[in-house]
């Protein structure tokens, strides 16, 4: 389907859609990054004139994708400032992310707050009976906050696995969900819930949550993240930008880590925990299973740093980020310990970087959990709009 053709499901009402100038997505980028500010703060920081700001401002108002916030007094005579910030009343998101046997739905308004967060049990299902099920999830959810007459800026979907093709259609998902892999995915959602949908990595599709809710996007221009789920992928964020690569698989880190060897993986450490005789079946039951196997955790822990250690000194090389994070749905007690050991590493800064910047930043656990992935599912069509070209 075109995502520029309106055709959503026969339960919403139709928005046009969304079509920003290059100056609008900047005004509402600077929003996103800065905090709200006043028309004349955003006229100096973008270097327009204060009449095009009025007229960007008042299209972005009309569209409700800004808000004005109570006038602010300034020291001294004068009229009072009127702060702009973007506006959660813009429209919302869908995202989803699955996994083995557990389905998460992320509800997000334009303005990146979270709406919904919902986590349920699902039976392995092909593509074209998931998309049937989602469509009646999103319908609910859609009831139940009051969301029928909003704008819905479309669904994605965060894949675990990376692309194979270019056009982001099929994709190489883990074989724990049959019928998936190659099929024509975003052909089958489009098809289904006929809506605009975007598909991406769950890597980079986390490192988008954490860019955007996890404080980063005030924080610095360059972010890696590195996902521990089924796999072990990392997500990188450059200047705003989602970081895809030549052919959508920038940030596949896994192919260091073999699938027939130990890897730094949730699902590699409940296998070496069930070897050890631990009954844990999943994450579900994960908390419940471990105790009496700290010595085996505390192994892993130690094996899974050394592995992820000449990960995190190429993304330092490769990318100078301002931040580095982990992420997973791990325990975070698990995910500090890791974090702990990493930082206590062999860390390598190299020798152009000054001493004042060397060690700037510790290895950082994000707070978003299991989560990150739907959330940043969620996020992709938001973030679709003010996309620089």
């Amino acid at each position: 389907m075109d995502r520029e053709s309106g055709c959503y499901g026969p339960w919403m009402m139709r928005h046009p859609p969304v079509t920003l100038l290059e100056e609008e997505k900047r005004l509402l980028w600077q929003l996103r990054t800065l905090g709200p500010q006043s028309r004349s703060a955003l006229a100096a920081t973008l270097q327009i004139s204060n009449g095009a700001i009025s007229k960007l401002t008042r299209t972005l108002i009309g569209q409700a994708l800004i808000e004005e916030l109570p006038a602010e007094a300034l020291a001294g005579r004068g009229r009072p400032t009127v702060p702009l910030r973007i506006s959660p009343a813009g429209g919302y998101a869908v995202g989803l992310a699955i996994y083995a046997g557990l389905l998460e739905i992320a509800l997000v308004d334009y303005a990146g707050g979270v709406v919904s967060l919902t986590s349920e049990k699902i039976e392995p299902i092909d593509p074209q009976g998931f998309a049937r099920h989602v469509d009646r999830r999103i319908h609910e959810l859609a009831i139940e906050h009051r969301l029928l007459g909003s704008r819905l800026y479309g669904v994605g979907f965060s894949v675990p696995g990376p692309a194979l093709s270019r056009d982001g259609n099929r994709w190489h998902v883990v074989r724990n969900l049959p019928g998936w892999k190659d099929a024509p995915l975003r052909t089958i959602f489009e098809e289904t819930l006929r809506l605009p949908i975007w598909i991406e990595n769950d890597a980079t599709a986390a490192a988008l949550a954490e860019y955007y809710l996890g404080g980063l996007i005030q924080r610095c221009t360059t972010a890696v993240v590195i996902l521990l789920g089924h796999g072990v992928g990392a997500g990188i964020v450059h200047e705003g930008r989602l970081m895809r690569g030549e052919t959508g698989s920038a940030g596949e880190i896994g192919m260091f880590y073999p699938g027939n060897q130990p890897r730094p993986t949730t699902l590699d450490l409940i296998a070496t925990l069930q070897a050890a005789g631990c009954k844990v079946g999943s994450l579900a039951d994960f908390a419940e299973a471990i105790p009496g196997y700290e010595a085996t955790i505390d192994q892993w822990l130690e094996r899974a740093a050394d592995q992820l250690l000449q990960t995190i000194n190429s993304a330092l090389a490769w990318f100078d980020p301002g931040a580095i994070r982990l992420m997973s749905p791990l325990p975070s007690t698990i995910m500090h310990g890791l974090a702990d050991r990493l930082n206590r590493g062999a860390i390598k800064w190299g020798d152009h970087i000054a001493e004042s910047e060397k060690e700037r930043y510790d290895i950082e656990i994000s707070r978003l959990g299991g989560a990150g992935s739907a959330l940043g599912a969620a996020l992709l069509p938001i973030h679709a709009t003010v996309a620089r070209t």
